[in-house]
Order: C-alpha cells, then sequence, then structure tokens
C-alpha cells in the first residue's frame, strides 16, 4: 500500500496558524494600548513618549519573531523557519519526521547525527493540525528521501517514546 496519493501538493508551507494569529493580534494590541497610554500620559515628554511607542514596536517585532516560523517543502528539500534562524535541507538529509507526546514541536533527525527543532508544526494551540502537518511532512521525506536502509533507524530503534505524527 503506497502513501503517494496522501502526499500534499508541492510546495506546501506549514505553519501554526492559530498561534501565528494569536501572536500577530496580541501583539498588535500591546503596541496599540501601549502607544496610547503614552500619548494620554499629558506629565510625559516627548523622549518619554517616542520610547513607550518603540518599546510596543519592540515587543510587536518580538511577536513576529515567533509568529514567523514555517516548514516549506518544496520538490528539491526543506526549509525550516525558526525564530533566529533559517536551514535549508535536501530530502536525502532528512531521515525521521518526530513528533512525540509532550513535545513542543517536530524534530528532524538528520543524516549528519543531529536534530533539528522544526517550530513550524506544533500541538500548542492546534494539535489535531500538527498531528497532520507531521504526518504529511513525514509522507513527503519517505517519498522523496532515499535512505540507505541499514542506516536509517529501524521501528524499534532511535526514540523510545510513541511518536506522535
Amino acid at each position: 500500500m503506497s502513501d503517494l496519493p496522501d502526499l500534499p501538493t508541492l510546495p506546501v508551507t506549514f505553519r501554526p496558524g492559530r498561534t501565528r494569529a494569536v501572536l500577530l493580534s496580541a501583539g498588535v494590541v500591546i503596541f496599540l494600548v501601549i502607544s496610547a497610554v503614552a500619548l494620554l500620559l499629558e506629565q510625559l515628554g516627548p523622549g518619554e513618549k517616542l520610547s513607550f511607542v518603540l518599546t510596543g514596536a519592540l515587543i510587536f517585532w518580538v511577536l513576529a519573531r515567533f509568529a514567523r516560523v514555517s516548514v516549506r517543502a518544496d520538490d528539491s528539500g526543506v526549509t525550516v523557519v525558526n525564530i533566529a534562524g533559517r536551514r535549508r535541507l535536501d530530502w536525502a538529509e532528512i531521515l525521521r519526521v518526530n513528533l512525540r507526546t509532550g513535545d513542543a514541536w517536530v524534530f528532524l533527525d538528520l543524516s549528519d547525527g543531529t536534530s533539528l527543532a522544526a517550530l513550524g508544526i506544533q500541538p500548542g494551540i492546534d494539535r489535531k493540525q500538527a498531528v497532520a502537518d507531521a504526518r504529511a511532512l513525514r509522507a513527503l521525506v519517505e517519498a522523496r528521501s532515499i535512505h540507505d536502509p541499514e542506516s536509517a533507524p529501524g521501528p524499534d530503534q532511535g526514540r523510545p517514546e510513541q511518536d506522535q505524527g
């Protein structure tokens, strides 16, 4: 039985939609409230008002960085965009896609022996969507990667906890 009919059409982007909406909405509200307070406080000087507005803008920027996370898959590989950086991977570099009970996000086991957190698939607010996205990414990895069966972890090797995705 093949998983190919269940594969998403490439290119595809996975991101935590509800989390993103909450973070960006909160950022806008915080910026507006801090800016309004700065403008309404008459005893503040222009420099102090500006510092309030800049603080609100900084808080919004930080929340926007958290909201930018994603996992983008295309014909040539996967791009993982996390809070502080971006990493491009060829399909063959990804050995396994893991989302275990209690994990805050998906982890990609890589051919160099390391693991990469992929914050673009996280079960925080929408676990059902995260599990579906993890399964879709796993199916893509399995369909597009060429692994040496002796070097790849088998079903009883690797991480002992049950994988949810």
